[in-house]
C-alpha cells in the first residue's frame, strides 16, 4: 500500500530518473502504465502544466491536471499551486513536431489509480504517510498520495493547543497521520494520537531537570508551557510573558494521578526556532483505540476508531 506516496517521494529514485531520460524510455513507461514524477515549470494561460524533461517538454492538459477539474469539484488553484513543484503523471502520448519532442501526460490518471488501488481501501485507524502542502488557521492540508488532498483539523494536530498549524508544521514537511473518519468519500485525518500518551511523554522528563519549552497560553492563574506536542505543564503567573515565546523551565513535579506537570520559569525569550522534528510513538499499522489519560487520573481521554 505504500506504493502510492505523496508527490515528490519518487522523483529522485533511480527508476524514475531512468524513464525521464529519453523519449524511448518514456515510451517504455507508457507501455507499462507506470506513474512517474517530474518538475512543473509553469502553468499556461489555459492552465496546462508544463513539465521539464531532459529531452523535450511534457504537457499536462488542464483537464488532466487533477481529479475533479473537468467536473468543477477541484478548482484551478490546485493546478497553479503545483508550479515549481514535483507532479506525478502517467504518459499518454509522445509526439514529435518540428524537431521537438513533446510528452502528453496525465496527472488525473495517476491520481485515479491511486484512488482506486489505495485511498478507496483505507479505513478508520489506518496510519499513513503524508506531506504538508498548505496551512490554514483551521487546519493543515496534506497530500496522502499522488497529490490527493486531505485535512488535519487544528484540534487534531496535537494535545497541546496551538494558535495556528504553523506552530507545528511547515509546508513540504513529511509527516504521519491516522484516518479519523471517511464521510461521502472524503478522508479526514488526525495526528495527535501518534504523538504519545501522557505517560509516554512524561517519561521523557524528570523532576529536577531544566528544559526548554514554548509558551502556549497565558492565563490569570498561570502559564501553560508545552514541553512536547502532547505534554504541557503549568507555571505560576509572570509579568511580561506572552504566548509564542520560548522558555527555559525547571520541572518541579510530574503528577500522573492528576496528569499535571508543575513548572518554574527560569527565563523567557523570543522563539526563533523552526518547528522542530516530530517524535512519533506510532508511525505505522492501524489504531482501534487510543487513550491519552493515565489510569491513576480517573479521567478518560480516548479516541475510538
Amino acid at each position: 500500500m505504500t506504493k502510492y506516496l505523496p508527490e515528490g517521494k519518487i522523483f529522485n529514485s533511480p527508476e524514475n530518473q531512468y524513464y525521464l531520460h529519453s523519449a524511448e524510455r518514456m515510451a517504455e513507461a507508457m507501455a507499462q502504465k507506470l506513474t512517474l514524477e517530474g518538475h512543473a515549470l509553469m502553468c499556461t494561460a489555459e492552465h496546462d502544466l508544463i513539465v521539464e524533461l531532459p529531452f523535450g517538454k511534457g504537457i499536462i492538459p488542464r483537464e488532466e491536471g487533477a481529479i475533479g477539474i473537468t467536473e468543477g469539484t477541484t478548482r484551478d488553484i490546485a493546478l497553479l499551486s503545483r508550479v515549481n513543484k514535483t507532479v506525478c503523471f502517467k504518459v499518454t502520448d509522445i509526439t514529435k513536431s518540428n524537431g521537438e519532442t513533446t510528452a502528453v501526460l496525465s496527472r488525473r490518471e495517476a491520481q485515479q489509480e491511486c484512488m482506486d488501488n489505495y485511498i478507496s481501501k483505507l479505513s478508520s485507524g489506518d496510519v499513513i504517510p503524508a506531506k504538508v502542502t498548505h496551512l490554514e488557521p483551521f487546519g493543515a492540508f496534506v497530500d496522502i498520495g499522488c497529490g490527493i488532498p486531505s485535512l488535519i483539523p487544528i484540534d487534531a494536530i496535537s494535545v497541546s493547543r496551538i494558535s495556528h498549524p504553523n506552530d507545528r508544521f511547515f509546508n513540504g514537511q513529511d509527516i504521519y497521520a491516522a484516518v479519523r473518519n471517511i464521510e461521502n468519500g472524503r478522508i479526514c485525518l488526525t495526528h495527535k494520537e501518534l504523538l504519545g500518551t501522557w505517560q509516554q511523554n512524561a517519561s521523557l522528563f524528570s523532576a529536577g531537570e531544566t528544559v526548554g519549552g514554548v509558551i502556549r497560553s497565558v492565563e490569570q492563574y498561570g502559564i501553560f508551557i508545552e514541553l512536547a506536542p502532547n505534554l504541557a505543564g503549568l507555571a505560576e503567573p509572570k509579568d511580561g510573558v506572552k504566548a509564542g515565546q520560548a522558555a527555559s523551565v525547571y520541572i518541579k513535579a510530574l503528577i500522573p494521578e492528576k496528569m499535571k506537570v508543575k513548572l518554574i520559569i527560569v527565563d523567557v525569550f523570543e522563539n526563533l526556532c523552526f518547528p522542530g522534528k516530530i517524535n512519533y510513538f506510532i508511525n505505522s499499522g492501524k489504531l482501534d483505540r487510543w487513550e491519552y489519560s493515565t489510569k491513576e487520573s480517573g479521567k478518560t481521554m480516548v479516541s475510538i476508531f
